[in-house]
C-alpha cells in the first residue's frame, strides 16, 4: 500500500512540475516567428539572468517554474529593439506570455549597443577562440607577426614559424584568404602587415569541412578592419618605435558607401631596422666519442626591410539579395640583409687550426598582385545563400647575394679566399574557384555544400657564379632549374542541428591532389622529375552541451582528421650554401603529412575554459639536420610519428571594476618516434607555457596594461628550445574628443626574449646555438577614426584558403 500511495505522490507531483510552466512566442515586425533567438528571464531588481532558453522554429518558447515568484522578460536580438517586459507573477498554473512581437532597431539604438559594448582580450566560440589585438595596449605599433605571439597557444620561432599548441603546420589567413606564404616568406610578410590594421584573431585548432583539409595544428584567420558606415568615413594609425635601431609601422583606410555602390581601400607603410646577434657551436667527436673538433660561428645579421601594400575593392548590391565584388590588392617589399660571419675552429685539443670571415650582402624585392571577383546570392531570410570566389595570385622575387669567405691560419696567413654570387628569381602563379551553398533546411538542420579547385605552378632559378679576380664561371653544383605544377579538386558537405540542450556538426570533405615536379638538368647533374596522385577523406565532428539554461556549464568535444602538404621549394631536390660550412637542401621524396586531432572541452560561466588536447601525426614534416665532414647540411624530412597530448586553461574575469585579468596556461607533452639519417629518436617531453595579462583602467581617459609570457623547455623534432620569458607595459590615452588615441608600450622590458637551443641526433656531433634580438622596443602611436551614416553589412570574399602559405621564394 504504501508502494502505491508512494507511486501516486511521484505521479501527482510530476504532473504539477509539468503544469507549473512559463510559455510563450517571440516574432519580428512582419510578425514572422524568430528561430533560435535567446530569451531571458530576469527578476525585477536587475537584468541579471535567472533562466535562459532558445526559441524553436515557431519562435516557442518556454521555462519551467522560478524563484523568485516576480519576474520579467527579456530579448535582445540583433537587429531588433531591446525588450524588456512588464513584471510577471508565476503561480501554479502554467501561465502564458501574450506574444512578443519585436520592432527593428533604430539608428540611434544600434549606435548605443556597439559603443556601449567592451571586448574582450579573448573570446571563446563554439569553434575557435577569438582574438581582440586592439583590446591590449602593448599591441600598438607592432606588427601582426609581433601580434600572433601574443595570441593563445600561438608560438613563433627565430625563423618565423608558427606552431599552435605545441604543433607546427599552422595554416595563416587573412580575411579568409590564405597568405600562399611559408615561414621566412610569410614571417616577412606578416611583418608588413601593421597591428592597427588587424580587427581581429582567429585561432581555430580543428577548422569543420567547409575550410582547407590543410593545416596539422590548425587556422589562424587575421581579419583586417573594414568600415561598417555608409558615406565616407577611415582612420589613419602611426607608430613610431625605438631599440637599438628605429622602425615604424603607418596605415591609411577608408571607405565610401553611395547607393548601391561601396568602395574600401587600405594602403600601409611600414621600415623595420634591426639586428640579430647568432652564436652556432658544433663539436665534432671521432668514432671512440673523443672530441676531434670544434667549430664556432658567430653572426651579427642586420635586416632593413621596407614594406609597402595597398588593397582596394568594391561591392555593387544588384539587388537587395544579390551583390557583386571585386577586390584588387599587392605588395612591394624591397629589402636588404647584411650578414657577417666570423668562425673559429679548433681541434680537440682546443687549439685554433684556422679562423674563417664571410660576408654576405643581400637584396631581395620581393611583390604581389591579386584580383578577386566574387558573387553572393541570398535566397531568403533564414541564411540560405550561394556564395562564389575566383581568385588569381601571382608573386614574383628576386633575390641577388654574394658570399665572401677568407679562410686563415693561426697566425693570419690566407689559405684561400672566395666569392660566389647567385641571382634567384622565382614566380608563382596561383588560380583558384570556389563555391559554398549554404543553409539548405533539411530535417530542421542546416545543410552546407561546396566545392573548390585550385591550379598552382611555381618556378625557381638559382643560378649560381664563381667569381676569380676577373674571371665569372658557373656552378653547375648549386646552380638549378625547378618547375612544380599542382592541382587540388575538392568538394564538403557539413550538417550542422541544434536541440534544446545540444549542438551537433558534422562534416566530410574530400580532396583530390595531382603534383608533378621537373628539375631541368645541367652539365653536371642530370634533370629529373616526379609525380604524385591521392584522394583523401577528412571528416569532422563537433557536439556541444549546454547543461543548465544559464550556459554556466558547457561541455564541447571537436574531432578531425587533417594534411599537411610539403612546401613548394622544399620538393625542390637541389643544395644551395647558406655559408661555407651550412647547406640548405629540398628533398622530392617528402610525403604528405596526415594528423587526427581530438579536444574536449569545459566552459564554466562564459569565462573559464578547460580544454583536454590529444592529437596523432603520421609522417610530420620537419627540419632534419646532418653533418657530413666539415659541412652541416639541413633539409626538410618526414618524421615517423608525432603524437601530443595535454591541457590548456583559458580565463578572463574581473578582480574589480578597474581591474581585469585575462589568462593562458597550457602543459603539454610531445612525443618523437623516427629515424634521423643513422640515427634514432624516441624522445618524450613534457613542456608548460603561461601568458597572464592585467589591465587597469586608471580614469575614463587613460588605462593601463602589463603583461608577460613564460614558457619552460619543450621538445620540437631533433631541437630542444631553452626557457623563454619576456615582459611587456603600456599606457593609453584617449584625445580629440575620444575619436584619437595615443599609445606608448614597451617591450621585452628586461631583454629576456632570446631564445637558445641545442640539436641532437646527429651522428659524431652536436650543435646548439643562442640568439640576440633588438626585442626592447620603445613605442608610441597615435590613431585617429571618423565614421559617419548607419551600419552597412560587410562581406566575407576569396576562393583561395591553403595554396600561399606553402609558397618560399
Amino acid at each position: 500500500m504504501k508502494s502505491v500511495f508512494a507511486f501516486l505522490s511521484f505521479l501527482i507531483g510530476t504532473l504539477s512540475l509539468h503544469a507549473q510552466k512559463i510559455e510563450g512566442q517571440l516574432l519580428g515586425t512582419a510578425n514572422e516567428p524568430l528561430s533560435a533567438t535567446s530569451i531571458y528571464l530576469i527578476g525585477i531588481e536587475n537584468e541579471d539572468p535567472l533562466k535562459t532558453t532558445v526559441t524553436d522554429e515557431q519562435g516557442r518558447f518556454e521555462f519551467e517554474r522560478t524563484q523568485p515568484l516576480d519576474f520579467r522578460i527579456l530579448v535582445q536580438a540583433l537587429g531588433y529593439e531591446k525588450y524588456l517586459s512588464p513584471v510577471y507573477h508565476f503561480e501554479a498554473s502554467p501561465l502564458q506570455i501574450p506574444t512578443i512581437t519585436l520592432q527593428k532597431a533604430t539608428e540611434t539604438l544600434q549606435e548605443v549597443a556597439v559603443v556601449g559594448k567592451k571586448k574582450a582580450f579573448v573570446e571563446q566560440k563554439i569553434d575557435r577562440i577569438v582574438v581582440n589585438p586592439e583590446v591590449l595596449i602593448s599591441n600598438a605599433g607592432l606588427t601582426a607577426l609581433e601580434v600572433l605571439e601574443k595570441a593563445p597557444g600561438v608560438r613563433v620561432d627565430m625563423n618565423g614559424t608558427i606552431s599552435l599548441k605545441g604543433k607546427q603546420g599552422v595554416i595563416v589567413y587573412v580575411d579568409d584568404k590564405p597568405t600562399y606564404l611559408a615561414a621566412a616568406d610569410l614571417a616577412s610578410y606578416l611583418r608588413s602587415l601593421p597591428s592597427s590594421s588587424i580587427e581581429s584573431i582567429e585561432v581555430i585548432s580543428n577548422p569543420p569541412a567547409r575550410y582547407e583539409a590543410a593545416g596539422n595544428s590548425g587556422i589562424i584567420n587575421i581579419r583586417t578592419k573594414k568600415s561598417k558606415s555608409k558615406g565616407f568615413n577611415g582612420g589613419v594609425n602611426l607608430a613610431y618605435g625605438q631599440g637599438t635601431y628605429a622602425r615604424t609601422n603607418n596605415s591609411l583606410n577608408f571607405n565610401y558607401h553611395l547607393n548601391k555602390w561601396n568602395f574600401f581601400s587600405n594602403v600601409a607603410f611600414s621600415e623595420n631596422n634591426t639586428y640579430q646577434d647568432l652564436t652556432i657551436t658544433r663539436k665534432y667527436f671521432d668514432n671512440s666519442g673523443n672530441l676531434a673538433s670544434t667549430f664556432s660561428q658567430r653572426s651579427y645579421i642586420k635586416p632593413n626591410n621596407r614594406n609597402q601594400s595597398a588593397r582596394l575593392g568594391a561591392d555593387y548590391y544588384a539587388s537587395k539579395k544579390t551583390t557583386i565584388g571585386v577586390l584588387v590588392s599587392g605588395f612591394y617589399n624591397p629589402s636588404h640583409r647584411s650578414t657577417t660571419n666570423n668562425a673559429l675552429i679548433t681541434d680537440g685539443n682546443g687549439q685554433t687550426t684556422s679562423t674563417v670571415k664571410a660576408y654576405n650582402p643581400m637584396d631581395v624585392v620581393f611583390k604581389n598582385g591579386s584580383l578577386n571577383l566574387n558573387l553572393n546570392h541570398k535566397f531568403n531570410d533564414k541564411g540560405q545563400e550561394l556564395t562564389v570566389n575566383t581568385d588569381y595570385i601571382g608573386y614574383d622575387s628576386k633575390i641577388n647575394q654574394e658570399l665572401y669567405n677568407t679562410q686563415s691560419a693561426p697566425d693570419g696567413s690566407v689559405l684561400n679566399q672566395s666569392l660566389l654570387q647567385s641571382n634567384l628569381p622565382s614566380t608563382i602563379k596561383i588560380a583558384t574557384a570556389k563555391a559554398d551553398y549554404s543553409g539548405i533546411a533539411v530535417a530542421k538542420g542546416s545543410l552546407d555544400l561546396g566545392a573548390k579547385s585550385s591550379y598552382v605552378k611555381t618556378n625557381n632559378i638559382a643560378a649560381f657564379y664563381d667569381v676569380v679576380g676577373a674571371t665569372v664561371t658557373p656552378n653547375y653544383d648549386f646552380s638549378n632549374d625547378f618547375t612544380y605544377q599542382e592541382r587540388i579538386h575538392a568538394g564538403y558537405v557539413n550538417y550542422a542541428k541544434d536541440y534544446k540542450k545540444w549542438t551537433v556538426q558534422a562534416g566530410l570533405r574530400l580532396e583530390y591532389t595531382h603534383i608533378d615536379g621537373y628539375q631541368s638538368g645541367n652539365p653536371v647533374v642530370r634533370d629529373s622529375s616526379f609525380v604524385k596522385k591521392y584522394t583523401s577523406l577528412f571528416p569532422t565532428l563537433y557536439v556541444q552541451h549546454r547543461i543548465d539554461t544559464l550556459q554556466n556549464h558547457v561541455v564541447g568535444l571537436s574531432l578531425g582528421r587533417r594534411i599537411d602538404r610539403p612546401d613548394y621549394k622544399d620538393l625542390n631536390p637541389f643544395t644551395y650554401p647558406m655559408d661555407r660550412f651550412t647547406y640548405y637542401g629540398g628533398n622530392p621524396f617528402l610525403q604528405p603529412t596526415f594528423s587526427y586531432n581530438a579536444e574536449l572541452s569545459y566552459t564554466f560561466r562564459k569565462k573559464y575554459t578547460t580544454t583536454l588536447l590529444y592529437s596523432y601525426i603520421d609522417n610530420v614534416i620537419s627540419e632534419t639536420n646532418e653533418q657530413r665532414g666539415t659541412t652541416y647540411y639541413s633539409r626538410p624530412g618526414n618524421f615517423a610519428k608525432q603524437v601530443s597530448y595535454g591541457l590548456s586553461f583559458n580565463a578572463g574575469f574581473n578582480f574589480t571594476p578597474w581591474w581585469t585579468v585575462q589568462c593562458y596556461a597550457e602543459l603539454m607533452n610531445n612525443v618523437f618516434e623516427s629515424s634521423v639519417y643513422t640515427e634514432t629518436l624516441n624522445d618524450s617531453k613534457w613542456s608548460w607555457a603561461l601568458a597572464p595579462t592585467f589591465q587597469f583602467t586608471l580614469s575614463k581617459r587613460f588605462t593601463a596594461e602589463l603583461s608577460g609570457q613564460s614558457q619552460s623547455k619543450a621538445l620540437s623534432g631533433q631541437f630542444i628550445i631553452y626557457p623563454i620569458t619576456t615582459y611587456r607595459a603600456g599606457l593609453a590615452a584617449k584625445i580629440l574628443k575620444n575619436k584619437g588615441t595615443l599609445k606608448l608600450n614597451v617591450s621585452d622590458i628586461l631583454y629576456s626574449n632570446q631564445v637558445r637551443g641545442d640539436i641532437r641526433n646527429i651522428a659524431n656531433a652536436q650543435a646548439g646555438w643562442y640568439s640576440y634580438f633588438d626585442s626592447r622596443v620603445v613605442t608610441l602611436s597615435f590613431s585617429y577614426r571618423f565614421s559617419k551614416g548607419e551600419t552597412a553589412k560587410q562581406r566575407q570574399t576569396g576562393a583561395s584558403e591553403t595554396e600561399q602559405r606553402r609558397v618560399k621564394v
